[in-house]
């Protein structure tokens, strides 16, 4: 396994060892013997799989209390994603990593607990894969509006307005969130 590191600190990109034949493939997903001395001791609380048509935007989510460390790939098709550091303290707070995640790089994205989340389907459509280190919570549940200008992240959207979620749409700045509703940076 080829592990990249992003640049976000602590935010990892992982590229298994992939062993095929005229039969198909084969690749470990998670392996958390390889995983620990990274200091990723990983237990999983929940996994989901999503299904999105080309163009659909999934984000900014994030959990608090009770934040989700989140290590997700692409079953099927091709999406960008990203991770946002929203720890109050970080020195890195307000800051975006993106890349693609495909069913034919097969790479997989470690996003650590206090950062926020979102994806869009880049491909006709995509399965995407999350292993998360807590269980949904609907009273933690918190998003950050996916085109926040101090943000800036660059969405290859090519000028087409994504599809969102009712909840995305109407998702306030990073700025106009209360202090008591972001994560808390602990070096």
């Amino acid at each position: 396994m080829n592990v990249i590191e992003s640049e976000l600190p602590g935010c990892l990109i992982f590229e298994p060892k992939v062993f095929g034949d005229d039969r198909g493939y084969f690749y470990e997903s998670f392996n958390a013997d390889k995983l620990r001395p990274l200091g990723l001791d990983l237990v999983w609380k929940q996994g989901n799989v999503s299904s999105s048509a080309q163009g659909v935007l999934r984000g900014l989510h994030y959990q608090w209390p009770k934040p989700q460390g989140k290590f997700v790939s692409v079953i099927e098709g091709e999406v960008w994603d990203v991770a946002v550091d929203i720890r109050r303290g970080s020195p890195t707070f307000g800051q975006w990593t993106g890349m693609h995640l495909s069913a034919d790089n097969k790479r997989h994205f470690w996003i650590p607990e206090g950062f926020a989340h979102g994806f869009v389907v880049l491909s006709k459509s995509a399965i995407f894969s999350y292993l998360c280190t807590e269980t949904y919570d609907a009273q933690a549940d918190a998003n950050i509006a996916w085109n926040d200008p101090d943000l800036n992240i660059a969405w290859p959207l090519d000028g087409r307005a994504p599809s969102l979620s009712g909840k995305d749409t109407i998702a306030p700045l990073l700025r106009d969130i209360p202090q008591e509703r972001l994560p808390i940076y602990q070096p």
